[in-house]
């Protein structure tokens, strides 16, 4: 074969690889798994919100030609392991929440499944529950730890002394809503078991976390669980770890014995089924002098969980690091509520946790003058101010001044509401974006040599953000071959061990296990390996000694209209710091995608949960709204050639998230531009600005 090269495939626009197979059809999900006489599960969710369940009545769904089989609690295979609660389905009488599943039908077709499981009827011993968030909820208190292991509080110097002697405070309330995760594929499994052994063909971005949740619940070694999970039609975090539908199909492929189960969540289900990011409440405090430095920053954080299982978003960790200021302070409390269990959502803690501080630093740069951009210059920290230690890299500024040279922003009239086109106000914004740079442990590749082009296995998920691609273009820089040559295989824990995708950690941990097994190779079989030569690689552990993070600034032009308060942003630009760009075309798919999820975040989504019931009334895209095409003009994304030899071998930083965060501060901060209206909870819609806007 030919000699090793030293090409540089790492960069280069390349199209995606899955890309055709996914538009002609032929990409098979979760789903559409081709199985032989595969039966259906739909299941029975509570109409309450907290009790206990009664009596299941089945015979109505029982009497229904091609009905296999119904699950209750009360004749449900018990598990070996019911420590988490959320994954414990039927294994009890106890109902947590509305919409928790309390029975479930197996049929030969999804509509008897359906039909039947409308047939079962479910009585209930139903008790007082709460299902309200409020900034005074006497429930409130501090987790052990926040999402998914920083400390609870932190504290230095003295916030209430700083304030007191501060030239110039901002004191106000922030609120972000609760938002679902709603993928174009819904998750969805397929199970099936052969004696003792079970395969799972699921929707997931980690098939070795779902096997490692997956197995002790049903008292099994992790080798007698298969997960397969080649294409994944979106996930957003929410299928970054197993819920509900993975266990219950397992549960009911062993109720029909040599039968594989196929079970998809309805767009419905997956508002009580599948975890929602958790409204917040954000108290946010700045102290600074007329110039704008910052002698305090602190924000304190209220927002919500299940009463059945915590979860606690991390919302003001990102005020830990962003900005300098000698006293700080962050906490945040609790309140367990009688809802489903809130989760992972795109830049957990980041999105909702910059919202607060980023419109909070717009006010302070109206109240004494200065422009937003030149504030947040004025408050760049030369260590990251929770550590001390030093940045591997920071060009949040260089972010800041391209983006406001590319978006325009030096023809800006800082005064709101004077700007107009015809019958719309006009106004800018800007935010920053910080997300950090996550490794995770233990992911393990191997690299191969077959027939002439070598093949790299590890058992990583693609979730639409370019896996397919881009391990390819960093192994065939790690080997010196074009990336022709490379073939790679992923979705199987049959493959070597790889954490999940998500935390924007994907290419970070996979791509530096992938590079460790392609220099190991070359190491043992030089430049001219033979057929069947293999070496294997891992992931080493993080620099310890700098604070890694990427970066970002949001620039939004909001248009108002005058007489109706109807809001459009006809443009958005994003200029990032995210280390070295593997595939141009793919990253800039991810920063557009995740401004176009800011947005939607900013003007419309909105889940409604009604405390009378704790059911969330808009649960379908036809009411619960997202940003489509119209919603936005222009979204533009660029970003910095970063240098940064610290973050890992290919010197890149995670780009799936970074671009959400800011996005809705950015929009909400051109709305008050064009306006004079300051909206400090979203979403932003025209009942909060109506009746402010200016007259004539």
């Amino acid at each position: 074969m030919t000699a090793l090269l030293e090409p540089h495939e790492i960069g280069r626009d390349l199209p995606r690889r899955d890309g055709a197979a996914k538009v002609r059809g032929t990409a098979t999900y979760a789903y559409e798994t081709p199985v032989e006489r595969a039966a259906f599960l739909h299941p029975v969710q509570s109409t309450i919100a907290r009790g206990r369940v009664v009596a299941v009545d089945t015979t109505a769904a029982q009497a229904l030609d091609g009905v296999l089989a119904v699950l209750t609690p009360a004749d449900a295979e018990r598990m070996a392991s019911t420590d988490d609660a959320e994954l414990a389905v039927l294994q009890s009488d106890a109902v947590g929440y509305r919409g928790q599943v309390v029975a479930a039908v197996v049929a030969e077709t999804s509509e008897i499944a359906r039909e039947a499981a409308d047939a079962v009827e479910v009585t209930y011993d139903e008790q007082p529950h709460d299902a309200e968030l409020r900034v005074d909820h006497p429930g409130l208190y501090a987790p052990e730890q926040v999402n998914p292991t920083f400390p609870t509080d932190t504290a230095e110097g003295d916030v209430a002394a700083a304030v007191a002697a501060a030239e110039v405070v901002v004191e106000q309330t922030y609120t972000t809503a609760m938002q679902h995760n709603n993928p174009l594929e819904p998750h969805a499994t397929v199970a099936l078991w052969d004696g003792r052994d079970l395969t799972l063909w699921d929707s997931t971005q980690g098939v070795h976390p779902v096997r490692a949740t997956v197995a002790p619940i049903f008292g099994l070694d992790e080798e007698r669980v298969r997960v397969v999970c080649p294409y994944v039609g979106g996930g957003f975090g929410s299928k970054g770890n197993a819920h509900v539908n993975v266990v219950l199909a397992a549960l009911a492929a062993r109720a029909v014995p040599g039968r594989p189960v196929r079970f998809a969540l309805t767009r419905q289900q997956m508002f009580s089924l599948a975890g929602y990011r958790t409204p917040t409440i954000q108290r946010m405090t700045l102290a600074a002098d007329r110039e704008g430095h910052l002698s305090a920053i602190a924000i304190d954080v209220v927002e919500q969980t299940a009463r059945i299982k915590e979860f606690a978003e991390q919302t003001g960790v990102p005020t830990r690091t962003m900005y300098a200021a000698p006293n700080r302070r962050t906490t945040h409390r609790l309140a367990a509520l009688d809802v489903p269990v809130p989760s992972w959502m795109r830049a957990p803690g980041e999105c909702p946790g910059m919202f607060g501080p980023e419109v909070a630093l717009d006010e302070l740069a109206e109240r004494i003058g200065v422009d937003p951009i030149d504030l947040r210059v004025r408050n760049e920290p030369d260590v990251e101010p929770e550590s001390g230690k030093p940045f591997s890299s920071r060009n949040l500024v260089a972010c800041l001044r391209e983006g406001a040279q590319r978006f325009g922003w030096a023809d800006r009239d800082p005064r709101p509401g004077v700007r107009r086109s015809g019958d719309w106000l006009v106004g800018t914004g800007v935010a920053a974006s910080t997300y950090p740079v996550n490794r995770m442990p233990a992911s393990t590749a191997t690299v191969r040599c077959e027939g002439g082009r070598f093949a790299v296995e590890i058992g990583a998920a693609d979730l639409g953000t370019g896996t397919w691609t881009t391990l390819p273009q960093i192994a065939a820089d790690a080997l010196g071959v074009p990336v022709a040559d490379v073939e790679v295989r992923i979705g199987d824990t049959d493959l070597p061990m790889a954490s999940v995708a998500g935390g924007s950690s994907g290419m970070t941990t996979w791509g530096s296990a992938v590079v460790d097994a392609a220099r190991t190779f070359r190491e043992k079989f030089g430049d001219r390996p033979e057929n069947g030569d293999e070496a294997q690689g891992e992931v080493g552990p993080p620099d310890p000694d700098h604070a890694m993070h990427a970066y970002g600034a949001q620039f939004a032009e909001a248009h108002v209209h005058a007489d109706t308060g109807e809001i459009r942003v006809p443009r958005l630009l994003g200029v990032f710091a995210a280390g070295r760009i593997i595939n141009p075309r793919t990253a800039r798919s991810q920063f557009v995608g995740g401004m176009t999820m800011g947005l939607s975040m900013a003007l419309e989504e909105d889940g409604l949960l009604d405390p009378r019931t704790g059911h969330v009334v808009n649960h379908d895209l036809a009411e619960y709204h997202i940003a489509v095409n119209a919603d936005v003009g222009e979204v533009q994304a660029h970003w910095i050639d970063e240098h940064d030899p610290f973050v890992n071998a290919m010197g890149s930083k995670g780009i799936g998230e970074i671009g959400i965060v800011g996005t809705a501060a950015a929009v909400s901060n051109a709305v008050w531009h064009a306006t004079g209206v300051r909206v400090r909870d979203l979403p932003i819609t025209l009942d909060k600005v109506l009746a402010g806007l200016p007259e004539g």
